[in-house]
């Protein structure tokens, strides 16, 4: 380590991190898709919606089974632990802290929600979703209805999101670059607090899983082609 560098400790494994930033591709991508006004476009929106609820699948695993840091137990937290937080009664810890670890749960609900609901939706023209026709008309009509509502849910969650990044930064904890590099200076937290595992290991059960949750998303994608929608 250079003489002059901070000490550090990881906090997100590569799993994590590669997560985070795909998902927020995917987010960006479906809304630029639906948004941009080209119908040949909407092709790619249900690509990016079957690799997000493909991703959340990979996570909601990942909070079950990955490093301690990424796991619901670490961040997952009372309303009194919560309200402790706020009130600054709590030690400083790496990982979510106990609010913003309910911030996640509501991300991951909200597009599991828009990418689920997407399956069964079909814009009439040119293209569906893979259960479009598996489905009664009224169901469809309710998941439809469903993912229009939840889009403003979900940019409302994006827009409390980059607020609290904004905020994090100007008190000089720079979330971006924690989950850039896994690493956040050792100062800001606990004396004792442990560094998460992110090694050879850990990695290669995230593959695995990556591997088997990305095959049903080619199947979801295939069984949309063969629906209806021309890629």
């Amino acid at each position: 380590m250079h003489p002059k560098s901070k000490p550090v400790i990881r906090v997100w494994d590569l799993p994590t991190r590669l997560f985070h930033w795909l998902l927020a591709t995917c987010v960006i991508g479906a809304f630029v898709t639906v948004k941009s006004g080209n119908p040949l476009w909407m092709e790619w929106h249900i690509k990016f919606g079957i690799v997000a609820l493909a991703l959340i699948a990979f996570r909601i695993i990942w909070g079950f089974v990955g490093p301690r840091y990424a796991r619901f137990t670490q961040f997952i937290k009372s309303p009194a632990t919560v309200r402790q937080y706020i009130s600054g009664n709590l030690p400083a810890l790496p990982g979510h802290n106990p609010l913003g670890g309910w911030s996640v749960i509501a991300m991951l609900l909200a597009v599991g929600i828009q990418a689920f609901t997407g399956l069964f939706v079909s814009d009439d023209i040119l293209y569906q979703g893979p259960f479009y026709n598996d489905v009664s008309g009224p169901t469809a009509t309710i998941m439809r209805t469903i993912h229009g509502i939840n889009e403003y849910v979900i940019l409302f969650l994006v827009g409390l999101h980059l607020l609290a990044i904004i905020l994090y930064t100007i008190r000089g904890k720079k979330l971006i670059s924690g989950m850039v590099t896994g690493d956040m200076p050792v100062a800001l937290f606990e004396p004792d607090s442990k560094p998460a595992r992110d090694g050879l290991f850990v990695r290669l059960w995230a593959l695995a899983i990556a591997v088997a949750c990305g095959f049903c998303a080619w199947w979801l994608i295939v069984r949309a082609t063969s629906s209806g929608m021309s890629f």
